[in-house]
């Protein structure tokens, strides 16, 4: 498995703990926008929202920027490449995983339906 560093997964993930942050993420997947253009579909305070902006800033998430008075952001795809990568290390070790249980499975669902045909001397009535 490839080393990642751990603080900034934990940091990452946690960001992506909140639904709230994980829809702006996806908002600002389309394009930059506003504080308040973020904030608009969002049934809170405009310092709540500013408040999970921060922890997608701290997690590198987002970049802000000023332009005068208007507070821009815009999604950084970097911190989530980090976190793909390490969870498609254990959706592949997983996979394997359960591949080799589905031929466990399926050699012992054979080997009981050889068993039953020998078990049954082949008679249809039981007898």
């Amino acid at each position: 498995m490839v080393k990642y560093n751990s603080d900034a997964l934990n940091t990452t993930f946690a960001a992506l703990a909140d639904p709230t942050r994980r829809a702006i993420l996806v908002r600002l997947a389309e394009c930059e926008a506003t504080v308040g253009e973020i904030a608009r579909p969002f049934e809170m305070s405009l310092p709540a929202v500013s408040k999970h902006l921060a922890v997608l800033a701290d997690a590198g998430l987002i970049t802000r920027s000023k332009e005068g008075r208007v507070r821009r952001c815009g999604m950084r795809a970097e911190p989530l490449r980090a976190a793909y990568d390490w969870i498609r290390g254990y959706r592949q070790f997983w996979e394997g995983r359960l591949d080799s249980l589905e031929a466990y499975l399926r050699d012992t669902n054979d080997q009981v339906g050889r068993s039953k045909g020998r078990d049954d001397g082949g008679s249809r009535d039981g007898h």
